[in-house]
Formats: C-alpha cells, structure tokens, sequence
C-alpha cells in the first residue's frame, strides 16, 4: 500500500515521504480499514507516542495520522460490533501505524459507525477536535447551562468545536485568537472575541471554565480569571498556573464510541459543523502538509475516492 512516512524527524513536516509499505494485519479485537479520508494534527510530529512503542522502542519511518474515515476489509480473532464493508471512522491509537496510508488496522472499540449521508472527509475531521472539545468541556470541564467559557484559539479546528458544543449545553462563549480570526470565532457561535495581540484578557473578567490550547503566559493570565469553584482544561500539557479557588485539569483525548456517534449526529442534524481546511489526493499530500501559509482549519488527505 501507499503511506506517508516521517524518514527525518528533526525536520517535522518536511521530513516526510510517500512510499510503499507492507499492507496491515489485523490483531486480535482489531479491524482493517481501507481508508477512505484521514485527519493530520501537525503537533503530532512532536509526541513521545509517534516514536517509540508502548515498550519505549524506537519505531523507524512512522507512519503519521490519528484520524481516519472508511470502510472496513478485515476482522481480527476475537473483533465483535463491527463488519466487513461497515462504515466507520474513530480516533486511532497513538503507538501504532497511522492513517495516512490506504489500509490502517485499528482496534474496533476506537471506531464507530459512519452514517452513509456523512462523507469521507467531513468525518475524518471529527475525532480528534470534537473528542477533545466534547471530553473537555463535559468530562473534565463539568460544563452546566448558564456558565461562561473562554476558549483559546477559537477559530481552530479544536477551538470551534468547543463553541459550538458550549453554545449547545448553553453556556456563553467568549473567544480569543489572533486579529484575522475574530469573524470566524464568530461565525462559529462565540459572542464574544478577544484579539490577544490588541485586546486586554484581564477585561473579560470572571469565566467559569477556561479551555486553554495555548499554554504559557496567556494560561496563567486566564487563570486568574475563574470564579470561586471553576475549572482551567488544557490539552498542552501539565498546566503551569492554577485558579486561587478551583481546579486545572490537563488530558490528553481518547476514542470513544458513544461520543464519536453523539459527535457525529450533530453533525447530520446541523447542530454541529467542520472547521475543514485543506482537502487533498494522497499523491498530492506532502504539499498540504507542509503549506506555505498558515493552516486554516484541519487537513485531511483523502486515500480513496
């Protein structure tokens, strides 16, 4: 099979290739997908996870990418809930051989049913944003109507997530993020933006959830702006500043079926759109990975028409 592979760690991106590469087995409790669209988070170059198994080996030219959308092939001893030609798409582990390739074998708990009215591309773009966004927010964040979030980096593929989901539960949702990007923070449902370049933070005043992509010197001003018994979530890591009365979490996202499908029926009822950037041919895909401009919203490599 075709797969991009990182050959040059040191220089992320651009130290990937095309090649071919042995097409997957299934373990036992997995399946084989053939693998229609897959997501790329460009942070990912930088994971522990990316280089070395579970038992701290190396692993040589990795093969990127978490997200994927398809149908599957092939069922390993043991697989249940899942059948060949089912359509699924899910959140793969973190130690494996990733989704950028035309076959991936995952474990059949990470994946969930795709509607056939959900294309490819759209669902290969959910996983990881909108597990991140629904597990901060409801699972970490303990989110209730009424209350207010701020969301940093609002107009990201994570961060507009995160407003729509919050808007839903019916909180208020002020977000931040750079000058060009307040009307898409916007147009995605915050009603508030903080252009961090130009606007004071500290004039936001008192939040009761913070979800914070950012980390550094705009987590620990943020910190200092949640109410008595509030919460500051990050996903960069253990945070560096705590609320004076409250709690800060960090996590780090995992699959799960029910919210995938939750997700995902959002999104076929309109509750709950894509922030989609590039969308590009496999053969095509060293040139999306390494863009010349700022990304706009998540890539996605399609593998298969």
């Amino acid at each position: 099979m075709k797969a991009i592979v990182v050959t040059d760690q040191p220089a992320g991106t651009a130290g990937m290739t095309l090649a071919q590469q042995p097409d997957p087995e299934p373990a036992i409790n997995d399946v084989v997908v053939r693998v229609h669209a897959a997501g790329f988070v460009p942070t990912e170059l930088e994971w522990p996870s990316t280089w070395a198994d579970r038992l701290g080996h190396d692993r040589t030219s990795p093969i990127p990418g978490h997200e994927l959308a398809g149908v599957v092939t092939a069922l390993g001893y043991g697989t249940t809930g899942l059948s060949v030609g089912q359509r699924v798409f899910g959140l793969t582990d973190w130690h494996r051989p990733g989704t950028l390739a035309e076959y991936a074998a995952v474990e059949a708990r990470n994946l969930a049913p795709l509607p056939g009215d959900v294309d490819f591309a759209t669902a290969a773009s959910l996983p990881i944003s909108g597990l991140t966004a629904w597990q901060g927010l409801f699972d970490h964040g303990r989110l209730r109507a009424g209350q207010s979030v701020l969301v940093h980096g609002a107009a990201g593929a994570v961060g507009t997530m995160v407003t729509q989901l919050a808007r839903e539960a019916g909180a208020c949702v002020i977000g931040t993020g750079r000058t060009g990007d307040r009307e898409k923070a916007l147009d995605f449902g915050a009603q508030e933006f903080v252009d961090l370049a130009n606007d004071t933070l500290e004039d936001v005043g008192g939040v009761d959830l913070v979800f914070d992509g950012i980390g550094g010197d705009i987590q620990r001003r943020s910190a200092g702006l949640i109410r008595a018994g509030g919460t500051l979530v990050t996903v960069v890591g253990p945070p560096e500043a705590r609320p004076a009365d409250g709690l800060a979490i960090d996590f780090v996202v995992e699959s799960d079926r029910g919210q995938l499908s939750e997700i995902v029926r959002r999104v076929r009822d309109g509750r709950l759109r894509t922030n989609i950037g590039d969308v590009t041919p496999l053969d095509d895909a060293l040139t999306a990975l390494n863009p010349t401009e700022r990304r706009k919203g998540k890539t996605v490599i399609l593998m298969h028409s």
